[in-house]
């Protein structure tokens, strides 16, 4: 399959020479994408700008047509959606097919907030004035994504910017283009008028995000990925005051205290831990046991854990490979100083290759210290050490000492206990009982440095909104 930039509503080649894209779980190459450069970032933009005169005009219903569209299409093209999910990046073919539901769900659910984007009026000062608060799109949306989420991370960016009547031009992850390409195609069948949706693909990043950062007719970007990344937006959005939505890194802890119903807490560890090979920016990564049930939960998370099957994303298995050798060896890192420094491997704790794909075995630590690598960098892979801890007090402690605060995670039947840990928690999401609790209709983001605004919700539009108030004489 091979790729094409997609500007002002035509399918065009980069200015760069063309990159390859592999398959993880094989590593040969299944196509190629263009290679956009800052000029063709350049011409995107003057394109979004362009139709953001119209595009902006239009009323909310005229944008959920569009959008309602795209959800259907979507979900039609699921299965060929999900398979190139699974070829491109390698997460198993059934969590690759749920992605695509999920990203439709975005869709779906802006497509109806475009219709609640509400004004209000406020009681004036004198009897000759009135005042009114109004709400209206930002303007041009650089939007950059990760390669983790092909298609959610999208449609999470996407989604608002077209509720809200903004134009965008979309740089997807390098290693992930063609499932950005294939959006691009469903919004070309949709109908959405020529440039609102621009697609520059490129091998490296930096210089699209220079552009986009750069460029005065972008009044907004939006990005999700690393926190070092997302400080350097920052600071080069600084010049033109660019509004800023990033979803950074994270480093959720697992909080099991010893009222919780231990079967739930394992089944709901494995959902957040294992997912994706642990390739989630919020997947547990480090698990604090209350003692009174340490051992008894690692001998009924480790039974889990070991029926866990390993291989290409094709195939009936739970873990697929990992995105890269990078990625690989940044998991054998932190499994090696944890060992050297004590822990103990309950479950796995070794990985191989196969013909260029780096396959991790999903691993279980125990006896882990809070001042190991692996408890205070984010692993990116699916590796779960586990701690013991004394109280609830240690364990709210513990998952605070953190520079992250994305999501988070805790296991108790007690209401009274429960509600105090949430509050405590420094977390943007918290989940409760729950190891899955990403919705279209809940904001997702993070406190700290994991980033600012909401993806999700109806609180997920604002970020795509300006509000102008406006005082009348009579």
């Amino acid at each position: 399959m091979d790729s094409k930039l997609y500007i002002n509503g035509e399918w065009k080649d980069g200015s760069k020479e063309r990159f390859d894209v592999l398959d993880p779980g094989t590593g040969k190459k299944i196509g190629t994408a263009a290679n956009g450069s800052s000029k063709d970032t350049d011409e995107a933009i003057e394109a979004a700008n362009e139709a953001f005169k119209t595009w902006s005009k239009t009323t909310a219903a005229e944008r959920a047509k569009y959008m309602k569209k795209i959800h259907q299409l979507m979900l039609e093209k699921k299965d060929e959606l999900g398979e190139l999910i699974t070829k491109e990046m390698g997460k198993p073919l059934h969590e690759a097919k749920g992605e695509i539901e999920y990203a439709a769900s975005f869709i779906e659910w802006f497509a109806e907030e475009a219709k609640r984007v509400y004004g209000e009026t406020i009681p004036a000062s004198s009897t000759e004035k009135r005042i009114m608060v109004i709400h209206q799109p930002v303007g041009v949306v650089g939007a950059i994504t990760p390669w983790n989420f092909p298609q959610a991370m999208v449609t999470r960016k996407v989604a608002p910017a077209l509720a809200a009547g903004c134009t965008i031009v979309l740089k997807p992850a390098g290693d992930t283009p063609l499932s950005a390409f294939k959006f691009a195609e469903i919004c070309e069948e949709a109908g959405l008028p020529k440039g609102v949706f621009n697609l520059i693909s490129a091998n490296s990043g930096s210089e699209i995000g220079e552009a986009m950062m750069n460029n005065k007719a972008v009044r907004k970007v939006t990005f999700t990925g690393s926190t070092e990344v997302g400080k350097v937006l920052m600071k080069q959005g600084a010049d033109h005051m660019k509004k800023l939505s990033l979803e950074l890194g994270g480093h959720a802890p697992i909080i099991v205290l010893d009222d919780a119903d231990i079967d739930k807490a394992v089944t709901g560890t494995i959902a957040s831990k294992f997912r994706n090979a642990g390739q989630t920016c919020v997947c547990g990564n480090r698990v604090y046991v209350q003692e009174g049930i340490y051992d008894e939960f690692i001998e009924k998370f480790q039974k889990k854990v070991s029926e866990l099957k390993v291989g290409n994303g094709f195939d009936k298995v739970e873990i697929g490979p990992l995105i890269n050798k990078e990625g690989y060896e940044k998991v054998e890192r932190h499994v090696k100083d944890a060992v050297d420094q004590g822990a103990v491997v309950v479950e796995g704790g070794d990985g191989f290759e196969k013909d260029g794909a780096y396959f991790y075995n999903p691993t279980v630590l125990k006896d882990i210290t809070h001042d190991m690598l692996i408890m205070n960098e984010e692993t990116f892979g699916p590796v779960a050490p586990i701690q013991k801890i004394s109280s609830d007090e240690e364990g709210v402690r513990l998952a605070n000492d953190s520079p992250f605060g994305l999501a988070s995670y805790f296991f108790t039947e007690s209401l009274s206990r429960g509600m105090k840990v949430a509050e405590g928690l420094e977390f943007g999401i918290v989940g409760w009982n729950d190891g899955a609790p990403s919705a279209a209709q809940a904001p997702f983001g993070g406190w700290k440095e994991s980033g600012m605004e909401r993806e999700g919700g109806h609180q997920g539009i604002e970020a795509f909104l300006e509000t102008k108030y406006i005082s009348m004489g009579l």
